[in-house]
């Protein structure tokens, strides 16, 4: 079509010796397609598909029981598999600039369940796969979908300029603990809704550079505390620490970040080499990110308090109370040298 549409097709396959879930290749499949079509000199129809596996954390996998047994893999535990679709349009209109807007959905299945908090591991946090030693399942489902918009211009008024903006939704559904779903979905840890950045460069003389990134991101969800289950002297002293309230799960949400990042750069040519000086500030203006309050069962003098030592030692409760944070954040410079052969 005179260069105007752009095919792709690829698979690969992925297998390993953990389990027999694993070990055959054709059970992961995984195809991906992409088009792309110039319907006229500035705009263009872009198009990709495929299916994608990744392996549950290590702590997952290795998790045992005190007998010495790899109960995950006795489970069945298997890749995680996500599905994706992709859709949009891209209009160019000159050579220095790009605007794009895409719609995504990804479906995810095959994603470790909680034994012990009915709950797929990927809800509890964003960084997941640093936990997880816990038995689990390949049996949650979930989905994202959402809106991507992009603007970049490689000159505009001297700077190298890139805009995004992304409205997301990101869930899985309800299951009990017999894995039966159950009706609705749940928001994972990455349900920030809002996501904006704006980043900037400009080149000057003399081989100085000056750049800046600017992000916005929506409020995480998070999970109470479950203080009833919590203030129980057993069930604390059993972990150390209280119990969330799963069901409550992610039933409420943090305040938005934003964060403004600066850098200058100098550089020195020579015959064979070159050196980089820059100097790097994260935070400038000392953004102090929203935390949930932290559940502790100490007073003010660091002493841990029971209600009523005379109750029953299974009915024996701690006093808790609950410290507020004044957040996360501060300003972080940073001095560099590179240098280059």
């Amino acid at each position: 079509m005179d260069g105007r549409l752009g095919l792709s097709l690829g698979f690969r396959m992925d297998a390993n010796s953990y389990s027999p879930e694993m070990s055959n290749l054709l059970d992961q499949f995984s195809p991906r397609f992409s088009a792309s079509w110039a319907f006229s000199e500035k705009w263009s129809f872009n198009f990709n598909t495929g299916i994608f596996y990744q392996l549950p954390s290590y702590t997952t996998m290795g998790f045992r029981s005190a007998g010495g047994e790899a109960v995950n893999r006795q489970n069945g535990l298997t890749y995680m598999r996500s599905g994706h679709l992709v859709a949009g349009l891209e209009y160019q209109p000159g050579e220095e600039s790009k605007i794009t807007v895409e719609g995504f959905y990804k479906h995810y299945s095959n994603y470790p369940f909680s034994v012990n908090d009915s709950v797929p591991l990927s809800t509890k946090a964003a960084d997941f796969g640093t936990f997880g030693s816990e038995e689990v399942f390949s049996a949650a489902e979930g989905r994202a979908y959402g809106l991507e918009l992009l603007y970049r211009n490689r000159d505009l008024f001297g700077f190298n300029v890139i805009l995004s903006y992304t409205l997301v939704n990101s869930e899985f559904r309800k299951q009990d603990a017999s894995l039966e779903f159950t009706g609705g979905y749940l928001p994972t840890a990455w349900d920030n809704k809002h996501l904006l950045n704006l980043t900037a460069t400009r080149s000057f003389k003399r081989n100085w550079d000056i750049g800046f990134k600017w992000r916005l991101v929506g409020g995480a969800p998070y999970t109470p505390y479950d203080v009833e289950r919590s203030s129980l002297l057993q069930a604390w002293d059993a972990t150390g620490m209280p119990y969330l309230d799963y069901s409550r799960f992610n039933s409420l949400r943090l305040e938005p970040f934003h964060q403004l990042d600066l850098r200058i750069d100098k550089e020195y040519y020579f015959d064979k080499w070159s050196l980089r000086f820059y100097v790097d500030v994260q935070n400038v203006y000392n953004f102090k990110s929203d935390e949930p309050g932290k559940l502790i069962n100490e007073n003010e003098n660091g002493e841990e308090v029971i209600l009523n030592p005379a109750d029953p030692p299974e009915e024996q409760r701690y006093l808790l109370r609950t410290i507020r944070s004044d957040g996360q954040g501060t300003v972080l410079p940073t001095i560099g040298v590179i240098v280059e052969f």
